[in-house]
């Protein structure tokens, strides 16, 4: 199954729509949080919690967006903190601007 299906889900005799983010979704939110954090940048644990990621999904994810430059990944002691970049902050605005002009259409990106 992925990020696009919409299942049903029954619980107690009521049907609920369960709807998935899709992988750009999930890559804005990593960029959001990411930006949000500022220039201190953020750690795993905490970017796993606010994204709402596995850690092997935000791992694999990370990987793509530190590779892309959108994110930077520093190294201390062990741990990992990642900021983002200018082209990162680029990425996100854009995004930002083709959800709005997708929902103006009537489409969910």
């Amino acid at each position: 199954m992925d990020n696009n299906t919409n299942i049903n889900k029954i619980d107690h005799g009521i049907h609920y729509m369960v709807s998935y983010r899709t992988s750009m979704q999930i890559v804005g939110d990593i960029l959001t949080v990411t930006e949000a954090s500022g220039q201190d940048g953020i750690k795993t644990t905490a970017l796993i919690t606010k994204a709402n990621l596995s850690h092997s999904r935000l791992s694999k994810l990370l990987s793509n967006l530190t590779g892309s430059d959108l994110i930077n990944k520093i190294e201390f002691d062990g741990k990992h903190t990642f900021v983002i970049t200018p082209k990162g902050r680029q990425y996100l605005e854009s995004y930002a601007k083709f959800a709005d002009i997708a929902q103006s259409f009537g489409l969910e990106l």
